[in-house]
């Protein structure tokens, strides 16, 4: 785009959300829907006992995140994550970094998300359907207990 100088200037765009990877224990997995990553700080709500007005005066409290649900086809042979979902055990699982990276169009990461201390709760598999056409797809929620995120300044 060209102001009224005569120079080029670079127009800044939202990013589109479909470029994307995911890597966890060091490996990238491709997934083709990556949803749930949100954070919340609960409010305490308290009245001083001397204050003359009756509305409550709002703190923040513990932050809570949620459960981030990870969607991708199912090829033949591929097992990680079912690996992964299997090593929990009574009071054993293992824990591991998951990195959620949005990717610029050459493929440098301009946002990342980190959830650190992941864990598989809950693996749903396709649904069969002898008349359908869709594609198989895998469905698997990961908790997690802390979220950090990161820009990258790729321009």
């Amino acid at each position: 785009m060209e102001d009224n100088t005569g120079k080029n200037e670079k127009a800044v765009w939202p990013m589109p959300k479909f470029y994307f990877k995911v890597l966890w224990d060091d490996v990238t997995i491709n997934f083709s829907e990556v949803t749930g990553l949100d954070t919340e700080t609960q409010i305490i709500e308290y009245r001083h006992d001397d204050a003359k007005s009756f509305y409550p005066i709002k703190m923040p409290g513990i932050v809570k995140v949620g459960n981030v649900t990870l969607k991708r086809g199912v090829f033949a042979g591929e097992t990680k994550y079912w690996d992964w979902y299997n090593q929990i055990k009574l009071n054993t699982i293992k824990r591991n970094t998951v990195v959620i990276q949005l990717l610029n169009e050459e493929g440098a990461p301009t946002m990342e998300w980190t959830l650190y201390n992941a864990w598989p709760t809950k693996i749903t598999s396709t649904d069969l359907k002898s008349d359908g056409n869709e594609s198989a797809i895998d469905t698997i929620e990961v908790a997690y207990e802390t979220m950090e995120i990161k820009t990258h300044n790729n321009l």
